[in-house]
C-alpha cells in the first residue's frame, strides 16, 4: 500500500515491513505500516473495541479517538515514530506502535536508543496471536532503526498483554511504578526467542494447514450441471468417500428451481448457504476465480484448494494472475493449496475427505504424502494403492503458490495419524527453513524427498520461487544432514516408505538373508555388499522348503543377537509335474507374519519372484496401526530420538509401538497403547505392521539400506554435537568484526571485493588459522631474496589463475634445496610457460609432507553457509568427491565431513601410508566454520591446498571473499512468502 501525498518525503514507505503471517488458529492476516490514508479504518477498527480493552491501552475512560488520536495514530516518520496494522478484508483488527523516547522518557530521535511500545487489539481476535505477531514485526522495524530496548506501561490487570511480553523470550525487566507495571524488553534475539518464534509458527503453520485437510464442510464452487468435469468428479469422489462433514454444489449457472444435485444442496452462490462453509475446491476457469475467492472471503471460507489452471505454468501473464490470486485469498485470511492442484485427501475416519480428482480414495494408512505434481501424484497414489498401502493424508499442491513442503513438514510433525512423510519437490522457496523443519521432524519420524528439476538449473513451469544455484549434490549432502532419507525416483521412495512404515528400524547394518533359492540368495548378498551393509552367508532352505521351514528359518534369524535385519526371498514351489506351483502365496505370508509377530522387533522384507498373492497377503497383514500418543505442547517434545521398545510377548497386542516401528514415540507410549486402558487420543492397537514385498533384491537392499542410516542418524541426533566457541588467546572476533568494517569501507561495492592475500591471511588469523606466507618472485633475483627470507627448503608457485593449483602442467616445483636449485626452476618453469608477469611467480616455504586437501566455505543466499571438504585435485574436481555440512557444524559435524568422502581412506593409513593428524583438520574446520558464522559478510573462502600431516596441517593458500551480507529472512519475524 503506497502513501499519500502527505506523507514525510525524508522517509520513503517501507513496504519491505508488509508481511502476511499465519495466526493461532491457522487463519492469515497481513502486517503493513500505517499510512495517512488509514484514517478511516482506524476510526472503524476503535468503534469496534470493547470500553475495557480501551481503558487497559489508555488507563482511563476513552470511548472515541479525537482528530488529533487519528492524525498522530496515522502520521508517522517511520523512523522514531512508527505503527503497524494487523489487517483482514482490507479492516484493521490489531494496531502497535512505537514512540522513540530518552532516558527522561519524552520523545527523542536517535541515537537514542529506547522507545515506547503499546497495542490494541479488536476483541473478536484476541486470542490468535495478533499480538505476538505485532511484537515480532515491530521488533524487528525497531531494531533496523537503531532502537535496542522496548519500554511499556502495563495495568496489572491487563494479564493478556502481560503474558504477551513474558512469553516473547526476550530479556526483560519488570518494576511496579504508580499503579501500572512498568516492563523493559531487550530486543536483542536470544534463543529463547527464536525458539518462541519458531514454536508459534510451527504450530500456526500445522494448524492452518489441518483446517484444511479436516474441514466440517466442503463447496464444490463449479460444480457441472451435467456429469463429467472437474467440479462435478470431485464432488463424486467427495460423496464416494464418505466425508463427514457436509457438503454442497456452487455453480452460478445453476437453475434456480435446482435444489439438489447429486443428493447435495445446490446453491448459486455461498451467499446462499445458510451456515459459514469451511473448505471450498474451486474449479471454474482461471478468469473466474476472483469472483469466487471473494465470493468465498466474504463469507467466512477458511481456506481454498484451486483445481484451474491457467496460471503461472503459462507464462509471466499467468504469473502476475496467480501473485494477484495469494494476495487476494490472504487478504481474507484464507490458505490456498493449488492453483493447478490435483486435491487434497484426509483418510481419517472423523473425516474421510477425498477433495480432489484421484477416483478412488486410498485405504487408510500411516504415510503421509506431498507432491508439487498431479502426474507424480496420481502415479504415487495407484503404485501405494498396487502394494496395498495406506495413506492418512495426501495433498498435491501444483504450483504451490501458498501452502508448500515445508507446511506440509509442519503439520506432519503434530499429526498422530502420520508416521512416515513422504515427499516429491520439484522446487525449495526456503531450504533454510526446509532443512530445520526437515531436521526436527526427522527426529520423530522418517521424512523421504525425492527432489526432481535437480540438474536443469530452473525451476518447473508455475513455481515462481527463488533458484538456488548450489549443486545438487551439496542439496543431498544437506539434506542428509537433516536426517531426510533422499532418494532418486519415486519408485525407491513408495520402497522406502513402505519398509519404514511398517517395520521398525534397524539397530544396524547386519543383515540375515535367508530362501529357498541360491541364486536369489546371492544377488541379495551382493546387493547388500553394494549399499554398504554387512550381510551374512546366505541361507539355503532349499527348493524343498515348505511354509513352516520358513516360519522357523525367520524366528531363528529374528532371535540372533548377530543379525539386526532380515531379508526372505522366495521363489514358487515346484511340482511334481515341473510346473510352479504360485498358489501358496497366502500360507507362506501366514507364516512370516506369525514368525515377525512372535520375535524380537527387527525389520523383515522379502524379496520375491511370481509368487501368487504373497505379496497382497503380507500387505494385508495391517494397512493402518496403532497411532503414536505425542506430547499436546512443543516444550514437550523430545529433543531427539524416543527410547528402543522391546518387542511384545505372546499375550499383548503386536500394536506398531510394540514392535518399534520408525514412528514409535517410546516404551511409556508403547505402554499406554498396550495396556488396558486406552491412551488418551490412541486407537485400539492394531495387527503387526505389514511386511514389505519386493520384486527385485536390489530394491529391497536399497530400502533397507536407507533405513539403516536413518536409524543411525536418529541415534546419533539423541546426543547431538557440540559447536566450539574457541575462546581462547587464537581467536579475535571482535578484531575480525573491525578488520571486516574496514576492509569493505562505508559504502560496500554489493557485489563484494576479493581479499589480498595479506588481507586473507590477517582475516584467517584473527580465529586461529594460520596461512603460510608466500613472496612475490616477479624475477630470479627476487626469488632468490625471498628464499633467504623464508628458509630453505622452498617451493617455487605460478599464481596466474589459469595455472592457480595446476601442478600437473608444470606451474608448481617443490623442496628447492638451494639458490642454484631454484634459479634453474625459475628457468625452467619461465621457459616452459611463459614470462613472469604473466605467470606470477611466488616463493613459499615447504611444509611437512602430507595429504592435500580442500577446505571451502560459501553463502548461498537461499540455503545459507555450506562447509566442504574434499582431496585437493582430481578426487574433488574431476569425481565430485566432496562432502558438505551447513554452518555453523558442531564437532560431530566435522569429524563425519573427514570421513565422509569416498577417499577417505587416505587419511586414515590406506595401503600402509601414516595416518594423518585428521582431529586437526576437524579444528579447522570448526574454526572457518565459526569464521562465517559469526561474520556472514565472509561469503567465500576458500583454504587450497591444505596439508595435512601425520602431525599437524598447514594451509598453503587462501581467497577469501567480502560483501554485504545476504538478508536472513529465517532470523526474522515469522511470514509466509511472496514469489
Amino acid at each position: 500500500m503506497e502513501p499519500s501525498p502527505e506523507q514525510s518525503p525524508h522517509h520513503a514507505y517501507p513496504d519491505h515491513w508488509e508481511a502476511d503471517v499465519v495466526l493461532r488458529d491457522g487463519g492469515t492476516a497481513s502486517i503493513r505500516p500505517i499510512t495517512t490514508d488509514d484514517a478511516e479504518r482506524l476510526v472503524s477498527f476503535y468503534e469496534q473495541v470493547s470500553d475495557e480493552s480501551k481503558y487497559y491501552r489508555f488507563f482511563a475512560p476513552y470511548p472515541r479517538l479525537s482528530d488529533r488520536d487519528v492524525h498522530r495514530f496515522t502520521h508517522h516518520d517511520y523512523v522514531d515514530r512508527v505503527g503497524l496494522a494487523v489487517t483482514i478484508g482490507g479492516e484493521f483488527i490489531g494496531t502497535v506502535r512505537y514512540d522513540r523516547i530518552n532516558d527522561q522518557g519524552r520523545p527523542a530521535s536517535a541515537p537514542a536508543d529506547e522507545a515506547e511500545v503499546a497495542f490494541l487489539v479488536q476483541d473478536a481476535h484476541q486470542g490468535r496471536g495478533v499480538a505476538s505477531a505485532l511484537l515480532e514485526h515491530i521488533a524487528a522495524v525497531a531494531r533496523e532503526r537503531g532502537i535496542r530496548r522496548f519500554a511499556a506501561e502495563v495495568l496489572p490487570a491487563n494479564n493478556k498483554m502481560i503474558k504477551v511480553f513474558r512469553d516473547a523470550g526476550y530479556t526483560q525487566r519488570r518494576s511496579f511504578e504508580d499503579g501500572s507495571v512498568h516492563l523493559t524488553l531487550d530486543l536483542e534475539p536470544t534463543e529463547k526467542s527464536l525458539a518462541v518464534q519458531r514454536g508459534r509458527e510451527q504450530r500456526a503453520e500445522a494448524r492452518s494447514v489441518q483446517r484444511l485437510l479436516a474441514p466440517g464442510s466442503v463447496a464444490v464452487i463449479g460444480t457441472g450441471r451435467t456429469p463429467g468435469g472437474v467440479g462435478r468428479t470431485v464432488l463424486r469422489n467427495l460423496l464416494a468417500a464418505g466425508f463427514t462433514g457436509r457438503t454442497y454444489a456452487v455453480n452460478r449457472a445453476f437453475d434456480e428451481g435446482l435444489a439438489t444435485l447429486d443428493g447435495v444442496p445446490a446453491h448459486r452462490s455461498l451467499g446462499e448457504i445458510d451456515e459459514q462453509v469451511d473448505l471450498a475446491v474451486i474449479a471454474v476457469p482461471a478468469h473466474r476465480v476472483p469472483e469466487a475467492v471473494a465470493d468465498c472471503g466474504e463469507h467466512g471460507v477458511q481456506g481454498l484448494v484451486v483445481l484451474s489452471a491457467g496460471y503461472a505454468e503459462r507464462g509471466s501473464a499467468g504469473r502476475e494472475l496467480q501473485r494477484e490470486l495469494v494476495r487476494q485469498a490472504r487478504s481474507y485470511g484464507m490458505r490456498i493449496i493449488g492453483p493447478n492442484a490435483f486435491g487434497i485427501i484426509n483418510t481419517a475416519e472423523s473425516v474421510r475427505l477425498n477433495a480432489s480428482l484421484a477416483p478412488e480414495s486410498p485405504a487408510r494408512g500411516r504415510i503421509g504424502l506431498f507432491t508439487q505434481s498431479g502426474a507424480i501424484g496420481i502415479a504415487l497414489l495407484s503404485g501405494l494403492h498396487r502394494r496395498g498401502a495406506g495413506l492418512s493424508s495426501f495433498i498435491s499442491a501444483g504450483n504451490r503458490a501458498d501452502v508448500s513442503g515445508n507446511d506440509f513438514l509442519q503439520y506432519s510433525f503434530e499429526d498422530q495419524d502420520t508416521d512416515v512423510a513422504l515427499l516429491y519437490l520439484e522446487s525449495l522457496g526456503n531450504p533454510r527453513k526446509f532443512t530445520r523443519l526437515a531436521r526436527r521432524t526427522a527426529a520423530v519420524k522418517p521424512v523421504v524427498v525425492v527432489k526432481g528439476a535437480r540438474h536443469s538449473g530452473t525451476n518447473p513451469p508455475g513455481h515462481a520461487v527463488p533458484v538456488s544455484r548450489i549443486p545438487d549434490a551439496t542439496v543431498s549432502a544437506l539434506m542428509r544432514q537433516a536426517g531426510v532419507i533422499r532418494v532418486d525416483t519415486v519408485t525407491e521412495m513408495v520402497d522406502a516408505g513402505l519398509l519404514l512404515a511398517g517395520q521398525p528400524l534397524p539397530a544396524g547394518p547386519r543383515v540375515a538373508i535367508l530362501g529357498n533359492s541360491e541364486s536369489l540368495g546371492l544377488l541379495t548378498y551382493d546387493a547388500c555388499l553394494a549399499e554398504g551393509l554387512r550381510p551374512r552367508p546366505p541361507r539355503d532352505l532349499t527348493t524343498a522348503a515348505s511354509p513352516q521351514d520358513f516360519r522357523d528359518a525367520l524366528a531363528e534369524a529374528l532371535a540372533d543377537g548377530t543379525c539386526d535385519a532380515v531379508i526372505v526371498t522366495a521363489i514358487p514351489w515346484v511340482g511334481e509335474n515341473g510346473e510352479a506351483e504360485t498358489g501358496d502365496g497366502e500360507v507362506l505370508a501366514a507364516a512370516l507374519r506369525g514368525a515377525a509377530a512372535g520375535g524380537p522387533a527387527k525389520p523383515v522384507a522379502v524379496v520375491h519372484v511370481e509368487i501368487g498373492g504373497l505379496a497382497e497377503a503380507l500387505a494385508a497383514a495391517s494397512s493402518t496401526a496403532a497411532p503414536r500418543t505425542r506430547p499436546t505442547t512443543l516444550a514437550a517434545q523430545p529433543s531427539g530420538p524416543p527410547a528402543a521398545t522391546t518387542a511384545p510377548t505372546p499375550t499383548e497386542p503386536a500394536t506398531v509401538e510394540a514392535a518399534g516401528t520408525a514412528g514409535t514415540a517410546g516404551t511409556e507410549e508403547a505402554a499406554g497403547a498396550a495396556g488396558t486402558e486406552e491412551a488418551e487420543g490412541t486407537e485400539p492397537p492394531a495387527r503387526p505392521g505389514r511386511i514389505p514385498a519386493y520384486p527385485a533384491a536390489e530394491r529391497a537392499v536399497r530400502a533397507l539400506a536407507e533405513a539403516v542410516k536413518y536409524a543411525q542418524w536418529r541415534r546419533q541426533a539423541a546426543t547431538p554435537g557440540k559447536v566450539p566457541e574457541f575462546l581462547d588467546e587464537t581467536t579475535d572476533e571482535p578484531g575480525a568484526a573491525a578488520l571486516i568494517e574496514t576492509l569493505l569501507g562505508a559504502a560496500p561495492d554489493p557485489r563484494g571485493r576479493p581479499l589480498t592475500h595479506d588481507e586473507a591471511r590477517e582475516l584467517l588469523g584473527r580465529y586461529g588459522i594460520p596461512v603460510r606466507p608466500t613472496l612475490p618472485a616477479p624475477d630470479p633475483g627476487a626469488a632468490v631474496a625471498a628464499a633467504a627470507r623464508l628458509g630453505y627448503p622452498v617451493a617455487l608457485k605460478t599464481t596466474a589463475p589459469h595455472l592457480r593449483h595446476r601442478a600437473d602442467l608444470g606451474g608448481v616445483r617443490l623442496d628447492l634445496t638451494d639458490e642454484d636449485a631454484l634459479r634453474r626452476a625459475y628457468a625452467e618453469v619461465t621457459e616452459l610457460l611463459g614470462k613472469p608477469a604473466e605467470l606470477l611467480p611466488v616463493v613459499q616455504s615447504m611444509a611437512p609432507r602430507g595429504v592435500d586437501t580442500v577446505v571451502r566455505a560459501s553463502i548461498d543466499a537461499a540455503a545459507g553457509a555450506v562447509l566442504s571438504f574434499g582431496l585437493a585435485g582430481a578426487p574433488s574436481e574431476l569425481l565430485g568427491d566432496t562432502a558438505h555440512r551447513l554452518v555453523p557444524a558442531t564437532d560431530r559435524d566435522a569429524a563425519e565431513l573427514i570421513r565422509s568422502i569416498k577417499a577417505a581412506p587416505v587419511l586414515f593409513g590406506w595401503r600402509g601410508s601414516a595416518p594423518v593428524d585428521t582431529p586437526a583438520m576437524e579444528e579447522l574446520l570448526l574454526r572457518l566454520s565459526r569464521l562465517v558464522d559469526d561474520h556472514p559478510e565472509v561469503v567465500s573462502v576458500a583454504l587450497e591446498p591444505v596439508v595435512v600431516a601425520p602431525q599437524g596441517l598447514t594451509v598453503l593458500g587462501a581467497s577469501v571473499r567480502l560483501a554485504p551480507p545476504p538478508p536472513r529472512g529465517d532470523l526474522g519475524p515469522r511470514r509466509l512468502p511472496n514469489y
